[in-house]
């Protein structure tokens, strides 16, 4: 079950290579060693393998909590964890009493602000919000979104088809969409 998410968790990371390399090269300092901000292939190989393993320890660890959420019957609401600054520890964000009552969408927007905070104290290293869904309106088809971000400048959105079947979750293939890099960092203004 998680070796398909593992592996397209991969595939994702491939996708954001590209961006990684720029938003790692914001904030250098004027003189020194990474003043010409020019990161080898190799430096940003290891980095991506660093953000990919960390973002698997949490997608793994999140997904296995949340798996109770989707088998009960109630309204599945959304929940977020954390992978904490030791690069190990991943814990639950809990802000149950302050989003008590809300709908799924605003619970979701709190946790974002949530993340956005934490992220820039430097207290996490990486982030996740998952919740279900309907593919599209007019689809049967549930859907888990892990919604996750990395420090290292790696964020998207995994959709993945669910059928619950006997109390046992059937996973469909994944699907990676990109999402915005906002709770670490804020986007550039383009000046041009």
């Amino acid at each position: 079950m998680f070796g398909i998410r593992k592996h397209a968790l991969a595939a994702t990371f491939s996708l954001f290579a590209l961006g990684a390399s720029v938003s790692l090269a914001q904030g250098l300092p004027e003189s020194g060693p990474l003043a010409d901000g020019k990161i080898s292939e190799e430096e940003l190989a290891g980095i991506l393998v660093t953000a990919q393993n960390q973002l698997i320890r949490l997608s793994d660890a999140a997904t296995s909590d949340y798996q109770s959420v989707i088998l009960n019957a109630e309204p599945n609401m959304p929940a977020a964890w954390m992978l904490m600054k030791d690069g190990e520890t991943v814990k639950r964000l809990n802000l149950d009493r302050q989003v008590e009552g809300m709908p799924a969408t605003a619970k979701i927007a709190v946790y974002r602000a949530a993340f956005k905070s934490v992220a820039r104290k430097g207290e996490i290293n990486a982030a996740a919000i998952l919740y279900t869904g309907r593919l599209n309106e007019g689809s049967d088809t549930e859907v888990l979104v892990i919604e996750h971000e990395h420090r290292l400048g790696v964020s998207g959105n995994k959709v993945i088809g669910y059928e619950v079947e006997g109390g046992d979750i059937a996973w469909a293939k994944p699907v990676t969409q990109q999402k915005p890099f906002q709770w670490f960092y804020d986007a550039k203004d383009d000046a041009s």
